[in-house]
């Protein structure tokens, strides 16, 4: 029984990454409703962001447009909000999940760990399948990378 609880390696997605760029304006990019439509999202998707509460319990209300034109609404509610070190918030719109991104400052570059905890293993592997989450997510942190760079030229 108690097994269970510790076992979530199937149905977990966990990136890291290290960004060039400071832990200041990652965070910034990260929480400013503004930067993140510009770069959330798999490619070539835009974003319309209703909501953005970044505090506990706050709310945080995201549609993103796909290439076709279709509209995914998104709706998360934030639990953990750490200023320049953690977010956790919970997708409480379909699929659900938890994501947990922590943020490291390494000098002037941040080291960022992202990792989505899904239901359950049948949700995650749909997940996956259907809307390719693993590779969505790659792009999501790449397009972060770039958007870091394109920002800190300014």
């Amino acid at each position: 029984m108690e097994n269970n609880q510790s076992n979530t390696a199937d149905r977990e997605l966990r990136l890291t990454r290290t960004l060039d760029a400071p832990v200041d304006l990652v965070w910034e990019v990260w929480t400013q409703p503004e930067h993140i439509a510009q770069w959330w999202g798999p490619n070539g998707f835009t974003n319309t962001i209703s909501k953005m509460e970044l505090e506990p319990g706050g709310e945080w209300d995201l549609t993103m447009h796909g290439p076709d034109g279709t509209d995914y609404k998104n709706k998360s509610v934030f639990k953990e909000v750490v200023p320049l070190k953690k977010i956790v918030y919970e997708h409480v719109s379909s699929p659900k999940f938890v994501a947990t991104i922590e943020f490291e400052a390494k000098g002037e570059q941040t080291f960022l760990s992202w990792h989505m905890l899904f239901e359950s293993h049948e949700q995650f592997v749909q997940v996956v399948k259907t809307f390719k989450a693993d590779e969505g997510l790659k792009q999501n942190i790449e397009k972060l990378n770039q958007y870091l760079k394109d920002v800190s030229k300014g």
